[in-house]
């Protein structure tokens, strides 16, 4: 079971418009975050997509992935949804819809913005089914747990998926530690992580509550993304601990 980091970046990517690299070194290409999406794989070849980023076209296209079995999306916020478009072209070749799956919040919320995506229209077929995450807990190979997080006035789902005797997490978008968190997440091999800058935020978790998380929650390895234009590479790479890994797009790492 291996995941592959299709983007690392907060909202606004790294740089931002305007050539902003902030505290970033341009030199480095690891500091080039696009918005975040990550694909899980299992030992069969069977893939995740999780989250559709404003960048999915340019992410599959980068990392050669032509084909997915399902998606998950952690909640509705532009920069996790609305690459959605982009994947008309993986119904091409499939008999039915390509399943989809999100809290029912997300669920509504994707259904009113992109209604021709799970209903058809003119004459086009539905290009996905959408489900409530609470329906199943095994997909495309995989079971999975879920887990809401506070993420500011809103929440967002984590996702812990499992197969071939090994677990991955995916924790993004959230701005305090819970309880029901840790019990998800506990002891997984690999925890992707929500660490948007090293001050705290409102709405997303900091470097030292990214650390805290995977300590409490026992995982044997983190790895940080949803990075700002304060997140150097290399500078990260210095300060963090030996089982913290500073994510980056197109980085693959097997559990």
């Amino acid at each position: 079971m291996k995941f592959r980091m299709l983007g690392s970046g907060t909202s606004t990517g790294v740089p931002r418009i305007g050539n902003d690299w902030g505290e970033c070194d341009p030199l480095e290409p690891r500091n080039r975050r696009s918005r975040v999406s990550i694909i899980v794989e299992n030992d069969a070849g069977q893939r995740i997509l999780v989250d559709t980023s404003t960048d999915l076209r340019a992410q599959l296209l980068a990392n050669d992935i032509g084909k997915v079995d399902a998606v998950f999306w952690t909640h509705d916020h532009a920069d996790h949804c609305h690459g959605i478009d982009d994947l008309r072209v993986m119904r091409y070749d499939r008999s039915n819809p390509l399943p989809g799956f999100a809290s029912s919040k997300t669920c509504a919320n994707l259904r009113r913005r992109f209604d021709y995506i799970f209903e058809g229209q003119h004459g086009y077929p539905t290009l996905m089914s959408l489900k409530n995450v609470e329906e199943t807990r095994l997909v495309a190979g995989f079971s999975f747990d879920h887990v809401e997080m506070p993420h500011g006035p809103v929440t967002s789902t984590g996702f812990r998926f499992e197969a071939d005797g090994k677990s991955i997490v995916y924790a993004t978008d959230f701005s305090e530690i819970t309880p029901a968190m840790l019990k998800c997440f506990d002891r997984a091999d690999i925890l992707v992580v929500d660490c948007l800058r090293r001050r705290p935020h409102p709405t997303h978790a900091h470097l030292d509550m990214a650390i805290d998380l995977a300590r409490r929650a026992k995982v044997r390895r983190a790895v940080l993304t949803h990075m700002d234009k304060s997140m150097d590479y290399r500078s990260l790479c210095a300060e963090v601990p030996d089982h913290v890994t500073v994510g980056f797009d197109g980085l693959e790492m097997t559990a």
